[in-house]
């Protein structure tokens, strides 16, 4: 139960302190938006091939803007050794991992559900025929961005050029993430279930949350502390 609330705590501070500054939601939500306007002229919202690929085209999307976020996690907590007094503190670095996790996780699925209409009206999409599948998905996706991006958010922070070595780190790694997630949108996006060989892609996806977020809580402490 201590964990538990530890772990909210963390979240919360992350959560006011964001909402107060807005600096990674205005810069994230700024370049979404952008990058789906400039999409939008490239292809033909009207064609097959937009239908074919949307669900790539909505992930990248997401993944570039979600490393706006994701990069701050750590880095604001390095006005006046804040990083150091949270290392310091009672808070175990599991809980301490565990809230910047959720809070990043909020902010990345506040950003992708404002897009998902924008992104439907540019690109002539009737995303919500299978909304229940779609948000859990995103859900399921965006847990695994996070968590990865929040372990390499915490092994950079100390790096001049964090905001460089943030996305060459953390893509590599997402690959079988948003490989799930892409394989899985398209198919929702057009309207049609989650069936036969799209099980195997759910269950990659599941997979890969369970099993990064396991690898990162046992080596949260060793990031942190060195």
């Amino acid at each position: 139960m201590l964990f538990l609330r530890q772990t909210l705590t963390i979240a919360a501070k992350d959560l006011r302190s964001e909402l107060r500054t807005k600096e990674a939601i205005n810069a994230s939500l700024s370049f979404a938006l952008v990058i789906l306007l400039l999409f939008s002229f490239a292809f033909d919202p009207t064609a097959d091939t937009t239908r074919e690929i949307s669900g790539g085209l909505l992930w990248l999307v997401f993944a570039f803007a979600g490393a706006l976020i994701l990069n701050r996690s750590f880095a604001r907590e390095l006005e006046n050794d804040c990083l150091d007094a949270l290392i310091a503190s009672p808070v175990p670095g599991p809980a301490l991992f565990l809230g910047k996790v959720l809070a990043n996780y909020a902010l990345l699925l506040g950003i992708e559900f404002v897009c998902l209409p924008i992104f439907g009206i540019f690109y002539n999409v009737r995303w919500t025929q299978q909304l229940p599948s779609l948000a859990l998905v995103l859900l399921l996706a965006s847990w695994g961005v996070s968590v990865v991006g929040t372990v390499f958010s915490a092994l950079t922070v100390n790096m001049r050029l964090r905001e460089l070595m943030l996305p060459m780190l953390v893509y590599p790694m997402l690959i079988p993430c948003l490989m799930a997630a892409m394989q899985l949108t398209t198919p929702l996006l057009a309207g049609e279930p989650i069936q036969g060989d799209l099980y195997a892609w759910l269950r990659m996806l599941v997979g890969f949350d369970i099993i990064f977020t396991a690898l990162a809580v046992m080596l949260i402490d060793t990031v942190l502390i060195g």
